[in-house]
């Protein structure tokens, strides 16, 4: 599909060639995939789409291959009106863009809930992911924890899934609330608010917001199978005034991982690639650096 289907894209801050999958059910996932050399594989999460990697993307292609695809229901991927959204769905199309594209040896970048889904990959195919990045994300059960059960109300509201579809609350109200010191520029958040462009479109943040009420045995699950990775080399770049994945998740992930590099944005929020863009590219092209020589 050419990025004339897109009109409100824009082209100068996301000059990539669009690429397509057809998933086996007929879908058509998006994907990026610039430059050559090892391969780093971006997974993003809600509201998001791959656009959110877009500065750390042009400047990591020139040395590596940077792939990175649209959820089905975000960004330039198909949205259709009934579907799986489910991560483990996700997850399922992730594999397939993997096998479709023949990745091996590569680099894990995940946000958000590209995390659950990115890491389910990790996991069960530990010996072809070379290193890790994690930027605010999680990957364990939180419905005991008091901020779940205060928000379970919340997700469980039948109100919830109409203001998602009606007035686009996830892009419009939560992205740009997620942020920290910095705010979006309203040309960038077009970006993010115009792949939903009508109520039947916007099922795949519904299916977000779902999971974190009904998957969380999912996400207890990988949690147990995270030994499996625990000695691959990790980044962990971190938005310390996230109010979705706060420090407690930061500091949960190191304990996990026996070889964890940390970075702290003291000021930023939930989406450290967009708010601190090119601290992140820095602290990315060192670790890959580091861990390639």
């Amino acid at each position: 599909m050419a990025p004339t289907a897109f009109p409100w894209l824009d082209t100068h801050a996301y000059p990539f060639a669009p690429h397509y999958l057809s998933l086996p059910d007929g879908t058509q996932l998006h994907y990026v995939d610039e430059g050559q050399g090892p391969v780093l594989l971006f997974v993003h999460g809600t509201p998001a789409w791959s656009f959110d990697f877009r500065q750390q993307i042009q400047g990591l292609s020139p040395s590596f291959r940077c792939v990175a695809l649209d959820h089905v229901g975000f960004g330039l991927s198909d949205k259709p009106e009934h579907y799986d959204y489910r991560p483990q769905q996700h997850a399922r199309n992730l594999e397939h863009l993997i096998a479709h594209l023949n990745l091996q040896d590569l680099t894990l970048i995940v946000h958000d809930f590209g995390g659950p889904i990115g890491l389910s990959y990790a996991l069960q195919h530990a010996a072809n992911v070379r290193r890790l990045v994690i930027l605010n994300s999680w990957l364990w059960d939180t419905s005991h924890e008091p901020a779940f059960v205060k928000l379970r109300p919340v997700l469980a509201s039948p109100l919830l899934p109409w203001v998602y579809r009606w007035l686009n609350f996830s892009p419009r109200v939560l992205l740009p609330g997620s942020f920290g010191a910095r705010s979006l520029a309203p040309a960038v958040r077009r970006q993010y608010t115009a792949p939903f462009k009508n109520a039947k479109e916007r099922n795949g943040a519904v299916g977000f917001a779902r999971a974190l009420l009904h998957e969380q045995p999912w996400f207890g699950t990988l949690a147990q199978q995270l030994p499996h990775v625990q000695d691959h080399p990790v980044l962990l770049l971190w938005g310390m005034r996230d109010k979705f994945c706060p420090p407690a998740y930061l500091h949960r992930f190191t304990q996990a991982f026996h070889q964890a590099q940390v970075v702290e944005f003291q000021t930023c929020g939930h989406v450290p690639q967009e708010e601190e863009a090119a601290a992140v590219l820095q602290h990315l092209g060192q670790f890959l650096v580091e861990k390639t020589m």
